[in-house]
Formats: structure tokens, sequence, C-alpha cells
């Protein structure tokens, strides 16, 4: 499976630290940063990586800033993207299977990179599936089409 990565400055270390993780687990790992401007503004690496997941280049998503918020906040700006910050392994869980959500979102202000990788490998090791949260998530869908 490939996997969109990306980050602002602030996160920088994270992202290679996770990049090396999900290429020991087998992932194949695409890096949507254009090199590392300090220019760069968060919202458009965030914006890569979420049109990446839409369009699927790649199924599942994750993108790093300072606190996470900001790249979750710009990810969930593209119709048909649910991004869900993540700060422990119980809401990496539930961010997937409660919400099926494609990409994650990490502070790299927030939280060590220990804790970062288990995110990450809660995250993937969960699968949505049809049952109690599915209509939730195809409310979501239908409040977003009425609002685009």
């Amino acid at each position: 499976m490939k996997i969109a990565i990306g980050c602002d400055n602030a996160a920088i270390e994270l992202k290679n630290v996770i990049t090396q993780h999900l290429l020991s687990l087998g992932f194949e790992v695409v890096d949507h940063n254009h090199g590392h401007d300090p220019d760069e503004l968060y919202a458009d690496v965030a914006a890569r990586v979420a049109l990446a997941v839409k369009h699927q280049h790649q199924p599942r998503g994750i993108i790093l800033c300072g606190t996470g918020i900001g790249v979750c906040i710009m990810a969930n700006k593209v119709r048909g993207i649910r991004a869900a910050l993540c700060h422990d392994t119980f809401s990496a869980e539930r961010a997937q299977l409660s919400n099926n959500a494609q990409i994650i979102t990490m502070g790299a202000r927030v939280i060590g990179s220990e804790l970062a990788k288990r995110i990450v490998s809660t995250w993937l090791s969960c699968e949505f599936v049809d049952g109690p949260s599915t209509a939730k998530v195809e409310r979501i869908h239908e409040l977003e089409q009425q609002n685009a």
C-alpha cells in the first residue's frame, strides 16, 4: 500500500522517523513535500496529501505540523476527505474503526517519535467495516455534499 505523507518545517524530523517506520513495515511512502522550503505553508502540503488520497493515488495519508491542528483543518476542506487528529493510539483506532478516516494528522510539538510510530501502526492495522458507524459516516458524506 502507498501512504502519502507531508509536513511543515516544524515536523520534518518526525516525518523522517515515520517514513522510516512505514518503510520498515513494508509500505511504499510518497513524500508530498517539495524539498523543505521554509516559506512553504502547511496548508499547501496538506492540500497535496489530501488530494492524492482523494484521487486514490495513495489510499491513506499522514500529515504533520507543530500541533496537527492546522493540517487537519486543511485536509478536511477537501471534499470526500475525513482527516482525524490523533495524539494517542485510542484516537487512531477510532479514527479508522468509527470514522473511516483516510488521513491522520499529528503534532510534532505534542508527541514524541515513539508514540507517533505506535499511532501510525495502530491506525494502519485497523480497517473500517460496515456496522454501527456506517450510517454516521454516510451522513457526514451527505451533509458534505449538501454544503459543498
